[in-house]
Order: structure tokens, then C-alpha cells, then sequence
């Protein structure tokens, strides 16, 4: 997510409807079981936390003016964490809670898929 192209507030647009995708597909796979319902969850939440934090950390460094190179660093750096973090939550997820993997990669691709789609879809009824 280029939280840098974007002001806070269509940004928080973003991360409010990647969190109503994993818990409306949450909502649905746990009319299956339980277990498919916290899968569904895990999944979204280790795509939506990683962005949260990334929004954090490209906000905080958009309020200051930073000297020439350190955009790139900063946006590397927050790129890096934001990966290094997902993987750390797949891992935990599927390793150590055996979450079941149908229900926490469709959750995890819907959520990469409302970050593709959304912005555009959110500049388009902004203007």
C-alpha cells in the first residue's frame, strides 16, 4: 500500500475496508465451523496488520520534511517490516495454530485484492 500517494484519511478509507473484508469473509466461513471462521481471520489479519503498520510508519514520516534519499529509505524500510511481519504471521498462523489453509489464503488474497481495487474505486467517487 503507497500510503505515500495518498492523504491520511483516504488511507484510513483503505485499512477500515480491508477490515470489513476479513471479517465480513470471517463472518461467512464460520458458518462452516469455527475453525475455518479463525482461519478466515488469521488470513486477514496478517495481510491488514502489516498494512496498519506501514500506514503508521509512511504517515509519521510524511508529517516532517525529509531531507533528499530518505523518502526512498523510509519507504524501503516500511516495505521491508510490513514483509518481514506477514511472514512472521503466516508462519505463526499456519504453523503454530494449524489454522486451516483454504479459508486463511482466500481471506489474505481478498483483503491484497480490496488494496488493489479500493483506491482507485475511492478516487474515482472523491473527485
Amino acid at each position: 500500500m503507497s500510503v505515500s500517494l495518498y492523504s491520511g484519511k483516504v488511507a484510513c478509507k483503505l485499512l477500515f475496508l480491508q477490515l470489513m473484508t476479513f471479517v465480513l469473509i470471517s463472518v461467512v466461513f464460520s458458518l462452516k465451523s469455527l475453525e475455518w471462521g479463525s482461519s478466515a481471520l488469521a488470513g486477514g489479519i496478517a495481510a491488514w496488520l502489516p498494512n496498519a503498520i506501514f500506514m503508521l510508519f509512511a504517515l509519521r514520516h510524511q508529517t516532517q520534511t525529509p531531507a533528499p534519499g530518505r523518502v526512498a529509505w523510509s519507504f524501503a524500510v516500511g516495505e521491508g517490516l510490513k514483509v518481514v511481519i506477514t511472514i512472521i504471521l503466516l508462519i505463526v498462523a499456519l504453523g503454530v495454530f494449524k489454522a486451516a489453509f483454504v479459508p486463511l489464503s482466500l481471506a489474505y488474497l481478498a483483503v491484497l485484492l480490496v488494496q488493489i481495487v479500493a483506491p482507485a474505486v475511492i478516487n474515482r467517487y472523491r473527485n
